[in-house]
């Protein structure tokens, strides 16, 4: 939802296209698929390349971003056991299993969650804001507002307001 958001701005997104629009996430997935390998990469030299640009990382790779760089994140935010039920049906449709039980899963991501927070507080090269998945559903406005607020942006408030589909708020607790 976040990225569509800034999709919608008219930030310049750097994804591949690889994984598409499909019944978990009908919007897509903005994903690039080099960001995955973030940990074994001896040349990330293609972040500077990225420089201005929007590039989803998810939260445990955020600790592979080298400090040559500056990184403006935006921190979205969602229930775990919203985010845990929307796993789990995604596998479930795939005809796969995570082999990890709901409570161990919600301990490893809290355990990173917490890592991740810490390692923004204290790296200069990080600069983030929190951006609650429900907050965004209930006032897109005052959520894109503060969002471009924190990227120092004039930014099409009513175009990235347009974007948010609270339909696709489906997997609650």
């Amino acid at each position: 939802m976040t990225m569509k958001m800034l999709e919608a701005a008219g930030l310049e997104i750097v994804t591949d296209g690889v994984r598409t629009a499909d019944e978990d996430n009908p919007k897509g997935y903005y994903e690039l698929e080099r960001v995955k390998n973030l940990a074994k990469e001896t040349d990330r030299s293609w972040l500077g390349d990225a420089r201005g640009k929007v590039v989803k990382i998810i939260s445990y790779l955020l600790k592979e971003l080298p400090p040559g760089n500056n990184y403006d994140v935006i921190f979205m935010r969602r229930d775990l056991g919203e985010v845990l039920a929307s796993q789990g049906k995604m596998l479930v449709r795939r005809g796969e299993s995570s082999g990890t039980d709901d409570d161990k899963m919600r301990e490893l991501y809290e355990s990173d969650l917490w890592k991740v927070s810490y390692l923004v507080k204290h790296s200069p090269w990080l600069r983030s804001i929190d951006v609650r998945y429900r907050d965004v559903l209930e006032d897109p406005r005052e959520q894109a507002k503060r969002i471009a607020e924190f990227l120092g942006r004039s930014l099409p408030i009513d175009k990235m307001v347009e974007v948010v589909d609270a339909r696709l708020y489906r997997n609650r607790r």
